[in-house]
Order: structure tokens, then sequence, then C-alpha cells
């Protein structure tokens, strides 16, 4: 399955990229409604990176370690599931010029756990809260970087 989500934004490319180098940006970028908490970060965007944190299906924690596997400065980093709730899990962050504006594209490849009939039957689901968590990182990266 994919998701995608494109916004461009008022500021270069290499502002939304640091913007996105922050050490805060776990926190800045989780939506108030998301119960989730950054367990340990090891690295920054860089390929090796690792990122583990707890998030709640209902009121279940599930632990999810992510780990980047490429990187280009100001231009993109790609994080995939190591272990999580997906069966499979890709995304791509990418920093695009245009002009003296930018591109914010978040690519994401994944299936659910349950195989082809959960993707028929689930992924709809998936989809749509990919959808608002999207919307509200691209609102928070657009309004910051914008200022």
């Amino acid at each position: 399955m994919r998701f995608e989500m494109i916004t461009k934004i008022a500021a270069p490319a290499e502002k939304v990229f640091a913007f996105h180098e922050r050490s805060d940006i776990f926190s800045l970028l989780t939506p108030p409604w998301q119960k989730v908490k950054l367990l340990s970060r090891q690295g920054g965007l860089e390929t090796g990176a690792r990122v583990v944190f707890q998030a709640f299906l209902g009121p279940f924690p599930i632990t999810w370690v992510a780990v980047h596997t490429d990187y280009e400065k100001n231009r993109l980093f790609v994080d995939e599931q190591e272990s999580g709730p997906f069966a499979y899990w890709k995304h791509r962050h990418e920093f695009l010029p245009e002009g003296s504006a930018s591109v914010l594209a978040d690519r994401i490849e994944f299936h659910l756990k349950g195989g082809l009939l959960a993707d028929v039957f689930l992924g709809w689901a998936a989809k749509l809260q990919l959808y608002f968590m999207f919307r509200h990182r691209h609102a928070v990266t657009k309004r910051i970087c914008e200022a």
C-alpha cells in the first residue's frame, strides 16, 4: 500500500530540512491526540540512525523501532521499520527545491500485519490515520518554516 502527502512551503528546502534535524522534532510533529513516547534516539537523520518509540493501539502499547536507511543532506532521508506494528514500513521524506520555496513530500509504502486481507479490509483506516497525522505534521512544518 502507498500513502503520500505533498505540501509547498514558502521556505528553502535547506531550511525545511534543518527543521527536521532539530533534537525536539519528534515532540513538535507528534499530533496532540496521539499518545506516543520517545524511548531512545541514536543519531540524527543520517543512514544508520535509530529511533525507538512507544505508540498505543487503543490501550495497548506497541514498541516501534525505525532505522534510517538512506540520507542526502538537504534532499531526503528514509526510515524503515525494523520492528513494530506493520508487516512492512518504508517512509521517504523528500525536500525538493522549487525556486525560493520548496516542496515537502512524505511517501510511505506499508503493509499491515495479516497479509493481503488486512490491507484490503483495514488499509483504508490506516491511510485515514496517516492522512490526519501528516496533515498535522505538514501544517506545523509550514507554520514554523515560513515564520
